[in-house]
This record gives C-alpha cells, sequence and structure tokens, in this order.
C-alpha cells in the first residue's frame, strides 16, 4: 500500500477477521429476470472502521463508499486507464496540468431527493482535504472551487495529471451538505459527523446504509430515489467471514459471493460456482538496502544484480497459484505505464554466478526480513521466503530467514532498518504517479536506504513523469522510469499474487477492480 496507509492496512490486514453467523442467500428470480426484492450475501475478511466517505480508506469500506456515494468520476468496470463520467458529465485537464475542470451532470439527487449542486461537491471535497483523516492526502495541495452552478475547478500548484485518476476514489464521494452540517460536519478538523454517518447515508449513489456494524456485517437497501439504472439487488448484505467459513458458505448457498479465498481455497470448487482468477493490483518485491551502515553486501550493485538474476520466478508464480503473474515492474498490469510481460526478469543462473564473481563478494550471508503472519491476497510470504533462499543458495548467496510479527517487521521496513526486504505495495489511487514512491529520497526508496541524490539519472526520469501530460506520453515515460529502476535500483519485482473470488452462478457483472474491489452496483442475477 502507499505511503499513508501502509501502517494501517498492512496491520488490519494481518489480523484474523471474526467469522460471522447467520446466513441468507438470493431469493427465487421473479419471471422475466427481474431482481426486485433480492438480497445479495457477500462474504469477505473486514477491513473495516468507518461508513464515513471522507474518512474511508479501508477495503472494506471502499466498497461500501463506491456503493451509496457517488464520485466525480469512475471506471468503466475493471479499466483503470481511464477515467469516465460520473456525477460529472465531461472533464478538462489544462494543457500545463494543473487545472481540472468538471462540468456537472444534472439531474442527480440525493437519497432524500434533493438535487446535487455544485456547493455539495466544493465542500464534501474541501471537507475530506481539510479534515486530515487517512485519505485527505489524495487532494493534498489541490484548490477546489465551483465556476457558476455547474461547474467545478480544481487547481494544483504542480502538473497533476493523476487526478483524474484520483477522483474516483469513494473517500471523494459527495454528500450531501445540507444534512451533513446539521449533524456536525465541517471542512476542517473540528468535522463532528462521522458518527451520524455510520448509520445514514447522505450519498446519491445506487445504494443505502440500511445498517452498519464494523465487526460484523453491513446491509445495503436499493436508493429508491437513485437517477440512474436501478441495481439488481434490493439488499446487500456484506459480512464479517474468515476464510474458511467464506468457503463454506459460498458452496452451501448461504451466501453468493466469497471475496478473500485463497488459490488453494478455490481449487476444486464444485461447477456451479462461478470461479473469477485474475492478477491483484498488488506487486510483492525484495529490497536490497543501499546503506552501507545497514548492509555492505545488498549496496554492491553486482549483488544486486546476481539477486535478479537468481530468482527462480516461474517457480514463486506456481507457489502464488492460478491467476498470478510475473510483475515485469513495480507498476502492476492493470494500469497505465505498466511494463510488457516479455520484458520482466527471467532467470539466469549462470549470469547471476558470474555477476557476484564480478561483485568481488566471497560467500556473501544476508538476512531476509519480512511479516511472519501476514497473507496478501491469501499467499504467506514464508513459502515465497524459503523458496528465494533456496534460490539464491544455487548461486552462492546464503540468505537468513529472519521473519517477524508485521508489527516488528514493519517497524523495520518503514525504518530503512532491513538488510532484505521482502514486501508488497499496492496503489492508493490506480494511477502510475503513485510508484514514483520507488525512487530514491521518496517513501519506499527511503526505506531500501536509497537516499536523494543516489541515482541521478532515474530521479530525473521519475520528475520528467510526474510532469507529462497526457496518456499516451505518461505511459512512455513511466516504463522509462521502471526500465531504468530495474536495471539500477535496489528493487527485484517478483508477482502480482491471484485475486480469487467465487460467486454463484446466477450472479453475474462481478469485475475484480484493484481500488473497491468490486462494485455491488454493477452485479446483476439471472
Amino acid at each position: 500500500m502507499a505511503t499513508r496507509s501502509q501502517t494501517a492496512a498492512v496491520l488490519l490486514a494481518g489480523a484474523l477477521a471474526l467469522a460471522a453467523c447467520g446466513s441468507g442467500g438470493s431469493k427465487t428470480p421473479a419471471a422475466g429476470g427481474a431482481a426486485a426484492g433480492k438480497t445479495l450475501v457477500i462474504d469477505t475478511s473486514f477491513d473495516l472502521k468507518t461508513g464515513d466517505p471522507g474518512r474511508t480508506y479501508e477495503p472494506t469500506g471502499l466498497i461500501i463508499g463506491k456503493a451509496a456515494y457517488e464520485t466525480l468520476l469512475t471506471f468503466d468496470g475493471a479499466d483503470v486507464t481511464k477515467p469516465v463520467p460520473a456525477l460529472a458529465e465531461s472533464y478538462e485537464l489544462s494543457q500545463d496540468g494543473k487545472t481540472l475542470t468538471l462540468k456537472l451532470k444534472q439531474g442527480a439527487v440525493f437519497a432524500d431527493g434533493s438535487p446535487v449542486t455544485a456547493d455539495d461537491v466544493v465542500f464534501s471535497l474541501t471537507r475530506v482535504r481539510d479534515m486530515k483523516g487517512t485519505p485527505s492526502f489524495l487532494l493534498d495541495g489541490v484548490e477546489v472551487a465551483k465556476d457558476g452552478d455547474s461547474t467545478i475547478k480544481l487547481t494544483s500548484k504542480a502538473a497533476n495529471p493523476a487526478l483524474p485518476f484520483i477522483l474516483p476514489n469513494p473517500a471523494l464521494g459527495i454528500i450531501n451538505s445540507k444534512v451533513a452540517r446539521q449533524h456536525g460536519a465541517t471542512a476542517d478538523a473540528k468535522d463532528k459527523a462521522e458518527q451520524y454517518l455510520n448509520s445514514a447515508s447522505l450519498g446519491s449513489g445506487p445504494y443505502a446504509i440500511e445498517s452498519f456494524n464494523v465487526s460484523s456485517q453491513v446491509v445495503l437497501k436499493a436508493n429508491p430515489k437513485y437517477y440512474g439504472t436501478k441495481p439488481a439487488y434490493d439488499k446487500v448484505v456484506i459480512r464479517n467471514v474468515e476464510a474458511a467459513t467464506q468457503k463454506l458458505n459460498v458452496q452451501r448457498g448461504d451466501s453468493q459471493v466469497a471475496l478473500n479465498l485463497s488459490g488453494d481455497q478455490v481449487t476444486g470448487m464444485p461447477n456451479t460456482l462461478q470461479v473469477k482468477k485474475t492478477a491483484s493490483a498488488n506487486v510483492i518485491f525484495l529490497l536490497a538496502n543501499q546503506d552501507s551502515a545497514i548492509s555492505k553486501t545488498t549496496t554492491n550493485a553486482k549483488f544486486v544484480e546476481a539477486v535478479r538474476k537468481g530468482v527462480d520466478y516461474a517457480g514463486l508464480l506456481e507457489l502464488a497459484g492460478e491467476g498470478s503473474t510475473q510483475a515485469p515492474g513495480v507498476i502492476p498490469s492493470q494500469l497505465l505505464g505498466a511494463l510488457p510481460a516479455d520484458q520482466a526478469a527471467k532467470r539466469d543462473v549462470e549470469g547471476a554466478k558470474a555477476a557476484l564473481a564480478a561483485s568481488g563478494l566471497t560467500n556473501p550471508s544476508v538476512k531476509l526480513e519480512y511479516p511472519s503472519e501476514l497473507t496478501v491476497n491469501g499467499l504467506s510470504f514464508q513459502p515465497l521466503a524459503e523458496r528465494i533462499q533456496a534460490n539464491l543458495k544455487e548461486v552462492g548467496i546464503t540468505v537468513e530467514l529472519a521473519p517477524a510479527p508485521v508489527a516488528t517487521a514493519l517497524d523495520n521496513y518503514r525504518n530503512g532498518k532491513e538488510e532484505m526486504g521482502l514486501w508488497y505495495w499496492g496503489p492508493d489511487y490506480p494511477d502510475p504517479s503513485d510508484y514514483l514512491a520507488f525512487l530514491p529520497g521518496k517513501t519506499v526508496g527511503l526505506r531500501a536506504g536509497w537516499k536523494p541524490g543516489a541515482a541521478k539519472e532515474i530521479e530525473a526520469a521519475g520528475d520528467k513523469a510526474a510532469a507529462t501530460i497526457g496518456d499516451d506520453a505518461r505511459k512512455t515515460v513511466y516504463q522509462d522510469v521502471q526500465t531504468k529502476l530495474n536495471a539500477g535500483g535496489p528493487f527485484v519485482p517478483l508477482i502480482q499474487p491471484s485475486q480469487n473470488i467465487v460467486t454463484a452462478a446466477t450472479v453475474t457483472g462481478l469485475e475484480y477492480h484493484p481500488v473497491w474491489t468490486v462494485d455491488v452496483a454493477d452485479l446483476g442475477v439471472k
């Protein structure tokens, strides 16, 4: 995860969710395939803190926020390479990349039937930015203003081509400002509306919150005032269930969707169920610390080359299971600027041995740290670390495995104290600029002891990428950054583990999304 959200996300992901009891299922489809009155039950492992969209940054909260609150822009299905209009009917980024102008759609209404106005947009976005909650960084340095009754202008001091990709985040959902103010909402750190927003829906989305419990379940009901295409299900129950129970529930029809099953758990599912296997947007990678005070070994460029050539990527994919893919670079395959698959590193044992010989190091030994109890998409770090240890032993590198509880491991990682580390990164927002964090002096770069000025050519490429406007041009410059990063950086991208989602045969329209996992309003019934 990215800069601000990593601690909470990793700590929460490492904790076991409480198992929810009870059962539910969709009723028999009505004639003609109509779904009025139907209930959809979704089992997931809760990572949930709040129902307030402006404070939401956990995966389960984003599922809920996406259903209940509309944003100015969104994405079409699973495609995150181009934002499309939502509450805005059109948008335009200025040539210098500093001003984003959005024209509001007419006819949008909140759950109470009142119209969505430019004032609601200005209040909602300013509130997120100035409350200083977890997602406030999304709008750091962005000024929000209306230009008439139907135009919004977002202005940044520097070029901000990522902004159209940031606005679809459910944390930036537009709320009914009049009602929110009546319940303590302010556009600053004095805001007191969270408790009210945990039990009420002030959005214009296809669903509204009927009940909300951060530890057991959230119930969504179809919004009767929704002005767009009505959702297929009258009610959606999202339950907090650990993975083993999710599997049992979906197999026996107590739920219709299971979101958190591992590759092993979805093996052998009956033909009556649908299994969607796709690469997640999480990238698991190795880091080699570039701080000589931490290691005299990992700072050697030829040593890093030996590691890169010595890893058996195909073997790691076997461990990760079907649906996983090798990561050619740090930007995952779904995002603009991802490297093509044919640029992924390949194992070259002889080349690795030659690089190690050229390093001048004799029988090097390094410590590899990673979180012991954390799983990513159902995949544990332990078997990956063991496989890497065996791979590098063949090259002549001794790897001492040093698993630690996630809090301990995370502390060492964040403070740049790991000699070698095995970690993952998922997008805060689906834009390649989020991955400039891997450069010298940036968040992940510093975690690898990579200080500003350590790789001036790579840093210059990153500065160029950050200021480049236009999708085609951005794709090219971000691929250039990753090519340089692969050749001269301290990171070894490994794999994107599989995201496995199981649904009943009656559920249609499910697409995995790297920001909100699944858009429940897109789900249909047959």
